[in-house]
């Protein structure tokens, strides 16, 4: 087994950081050049749309819900409800153990990289769920299907068909290894941690609770999406807030670490600024894709349920999922981590001031910290975790849905929904490093045929934006 995880390791870390058995073999990352290079062309070709239509876009999303919605449009759910299914797949562990994760492994630099991938994410995000929305379909049971197997089938020849095979097959990959599996583990484990509960109930309890829900489709997890994944972002970032005021001393030294170590600086004494400079890129971009997953297709896959026949509009919305992932709640998370002194376990029984250079791995990291910066902070951050990792349960079973049903026919759909929460269950028990070894490989399946199909059908992106006077 122990040479069945090394095979895992070198293939990720070919994919994510050109190295191979710790050793770098190509002088760049296959999948960074892909993300961060389609990005970067998209933002150029859209002539920086992202920033340009920030605002205008959060003014439509606000108008996008509730007596908003044009009621006429296609579509299954309100715009808002859209961006919220799409926030609760992406707002999940990513935030609080992704962003401790790219920390003690890639440096304080990894947080600017994963910036960058947020940033030039916004124009992916933009491309890929305008596309969803112009090609999506709907079937003769009244449900949209939509997404990256969509707009590869219905806007590409037959010779890159393939892709959209290859994208649903690594969407249920991903599915049940970043959107089940670890998810229910994280919530499991936690309230073991805290309550002594054992894991197989907490299992079970997360089941059920999910079943509920999604056994009534997209409205369903649309409207629950609406309501808990805005209240509680802005009540993570609120708190977040408070920390960073009380260590305000603080704040100005984390965002020089930040910037120093991206770019080598901190290193350069020490000789090793080329690699750190590199780790820092490999577990930023890969943990900035895991949190916000734009280019990755997901999102697309919500945003083509949304009532709307302006796929431009639903775009600049989607496009604020990056934003809201990663500029504001795993900056928060950063910050705090990079900010709150303490005594955190260092190697061979020794302390540290900071927790991101302490023997702490993943969740516990951010745990420690904000155990350490407020009253009860333990507490807050084993709810947060909870609620984000429950969310990501519900989003993530769409996006499962969908590709099923794309690869095997609508009559899946139901049953997709019983063996969803049995694998809930199942995950909750389970021993995860076995399936987190798997995260980056699942989300690169993703990404890639997705980049190459929004790559080919830019012209389209260009088009769309241009005729509603974009550019």
């Amino acid at each position: 087994m122990e040479n069945f995880y090394a095979g895992v390791d070198n293939v990720s870390g070919f994919i994510w950081g050109g190295s191979w058995n710790g050793a770098q073999v190509i002088p760049v990352a296959p999948m960074v050049v892909l993300l961060l290079g389609a990005g970067l062309f998209f933002m150029i070709r859209l002539k920086f749309l992202p920033i340009r239509r920030l605002f205008p876009a959060f003014g439509n999303l606000f108008r996008g819900r509730g007596k908003g919605v044009d009621q006429s449009a296609g579509g299954d759910i309100s715009p808002w409800n859209a961006l919220s299914t799409a926030l609760s797949g992406q707002v999940g562990t990513g935030n609080l153990a992704g962003v401790a994760t790219a920390l003690t492994l890639g440096g304080p630099g990894a947080i600017f990289w994963m910036w960058v991938t947020a940033f030039f994410g916004m124009a992916a995000a933009f491309a890929e769920s305008s596309l969803a929305v112009k090609y999506r379909e709907k079937h003769h049971d009244g449900r949209i299907h939509g997404g990256p197997m969509m707009y590869i089938k219905n806007g590409l020849t037959k010779k890159w068909h393939w892709l959209a095979i290859f994208f649903a097959l690594g969407t249920m990959f991903s599915s049940v290894v970043t959107g089940n599996m670890t998810q229910a583990n994280s919530i499991a484990t936690a309230v073991e941690a805290s309550t002594e509960i054992p894991t197989w109930i907490s299992g079970v309890v997360i089941a059920i609770l999910a079943f509920i829900v999604i056994i009534g489709g997209i409205k369903s997890i649309g409207s629950v999406a609406g309501r808990v994944v805005p209240a509680m972002a802005l009540g993570y970032i609120l708190v977040a807030i408070i920390m960073l005021i009380i260590n305000a001393e603080h704040v100005p030294e984390a965002f020089r670490l930040i910037f120093s170590y991206a770019f080598g600086l901190e290193q350069a004494a020490g000789g090793i600024a080329g690699y750190s400079v590199l780790a820092a890129i490999r577990f930023g971009v890969a943990r900035g894709l895991f949190s916000n997953e734009a280019g990755q297709g997901s999102t697309a896959i919500a945003h083509a349920a949304a009532q709307t026949d302006d796929p431009v509009f639903q775009g600049e919305i989607a496009m604020l999922g990056a934003f809201i992932d990663t500029i504001l709640i795993c900056t928060m998370t950063a910050l705090v981590i990079l900010s709150v002194q303490g005594a955190f376990p260092g190697p061979d029984g020794t302390t540290v001031e900071y927790a991101w250079q302490s023997t702490l791995q993943g969740a516990q990291v951010t745990t420690a910290v904000f155990s350490q910066g407020l009253p009860y902070g333990g507490i807050f951050i084993a709810v947060a975790l909870a609620l984000f990792a429950f969310t990501t349960i519900l989003g993530w079973s769409y996006y499962m849905e969908q590709s099923a049903t794309y690869l095997f026919g609508d009559w899946i759909a139901k049953p997709m929904r019983f063996v969803w929460v049995g694998m809930v269950a199942l995950g909750a028990i389970q021993p995860i490093d076995f399936i987190w070894k798997f995260g980056d490989l699942a989300n690169a399946s993703m990404a890639f045929p997705n980049l190459i199909a929004i790559l080919l059908l830019s012209p389209v992106v260009i088009a769309m934006a241009r005729d509603k006077g974009r550019l």
